[in-house]
């Protein structure tokens, strides 16, 4: 197997390359007439992406035999891939035969003729992995473009590892009032150790205001995921120039992430992409009282947080009467905060224990970006 790439071609292979080394450890190559698969499994196999580039993406795809494939350890391609893609002007990966035990890099460089060449230590006992799920068999799904969703995600913790995603369907009522049928909420694990000081974030997003698109019809539903691969494939998108779908049916069961392109794009894209990720099994709208003991406070939703449009075991029952009209009107994307622990808190505020931060997202220069209301403490019990 032959391939050579140049200009934009070899930006899009360091994006790849970037996307699977923050999910897994090796690299998992399948070359066949029309198109070379990459592929990476994480360690614990609760995540697993696959970058397809098709033929046309390649100045030249050659395989002497039907196909070709062999596993390197990314840790070894992120070394060859140092040099700047604005500094290549051809790059070539071979592997000679089906059982060779290297796999040969060939960059030639723009400055002064330079040609490096690296060979990499090959397993071809490696089990080539394949992830068959149809991403029309979700019933919920949502399009954001990277850049959005990225900023929506700077209002949680760096260290946060886990994230819940609650659909909601949206309120029966027009546009202009349209609830925030969209939460992200972190998810701190209670069995571990040290969470003292953990800032639990809720934020409820108005799906006409944030996103490209969304889906949901019935029952809330949630879904609790991984944070850094998620990062990863938006990081992937925002440099492809393409929007994200995430599409999620329920807790336990895997959610699919793709690049989503618009009409003229997807007939002449030259790559596709998936990642797959694994779910908690246990739903945290009803596994515990957790969530409603953290439900925004009167004074909270006095001040404009959502009330209808936030479900929690609580107030599930009152869905119906919010869909008539009575949810909150969306003039925010609104976050609430708490510190799990109450003497970090009361050093973070001055005094009370939880904050909510309304974020004004109309990019209007109205002097109203942040509006920051200290709340009397919410007790538990």
């Amino acid at each position: 197997m032959e391939c050579t790439l140049s200009g934009n071609a070899v930006k899009g292979l360091h994006r790849a390359v970037a996307c699977l080394a923050r999910v897994g450890p090796e690299l998992l190559l399948e070359a066949l007439p029309d198109k070379v698969t990459l592929r990476s499994l994480n360690s614990a196999r609760s995540a697993f992406v696959a970058i397809t580039f098709r033929r046309h993406f390649f100045d030249r795809l050659q395989l002497s035999s039907s196909s070709a494939q062999c596993g390197v350890l990314l840790k070894a391609v992120c070394t060859v891939l140092r040099t700047q893609p604005g500094s290549v002007e051809r790059m070539a990966i071979t592997l000679p035969d089906s059982n060779a035990s290297k796999l040969k890099w060939t960059i030639d460089c723009l400055n002064a003729g330079l040609r490096k060449t690296y060979w990499i230590s090959c397993n071809n006992d490696i089990e080539m992995q394949h992830v068959a799920i149809e991403r029309n068999i979700f019933p919920s799904n949502l399009v954001a473009r990277p850049r959005d969703f990225s900023r929506l995600l700077a209002n949680f913790q760096s260290s946060l590892q886990e994230i819940t995603l609650i659909a909601t369907e949206p309120f029966l009522a027009p546009t202009e009032s349209e609830g925030k049928a969209v939460e992200l909420r972190s998810y701190i694990d209670p069995v571990k150790e040290n969470n003292d000081g953990a800032l639990h974030t809720q934020l409820w997003i108005d799906p006409a205001e944030e996103l490209r698109d969304y889906h949901h019809t019935g029952v809330a539903v949630d879904v609790t995921f991984s944070v850094k691969e998620l990062k990863a494939f938006m990081n992937f998108c925002e440099g492809s120039e393409a929007d994200m779908q995430l599409f999620f049916d329920k807790a336990g069961s895997p959610i699919l992430l793709a690049p989503k392109f618009s009409v003229d794009d997807a007939a002449n894209a030259d790559f596709d992409a998936t990642l797959v990720l694994a779910t908690m099994l246990g739903s945290q709208l009803r596994s515990s009282d957790s969530a409603s003991d953290r439900a925004p406070t009167d004074a909270q939703l006095a001040q404009g947080a959502p009330q209808a449009g936030y479900t929690t075991p609580k107030n599930a029952a009152n869905k119906e009467t919010a869909a008539m009209g009575s949810g909150p009107r969306s003039d925010h994307t609104v976050i609430w905060s708490e510190l799990s622990d109450e003497r970090s808190a009361q050093q973070l505020f001055g005094k009370d224990l939880s904050n909510w931060i309304a974020a004004d997202t109309d990019e209007e220069n109205d002097g109203d970006g942040f509006c920051v209301q200290a709340t009397p403490p919410h007790r538990r019990g």
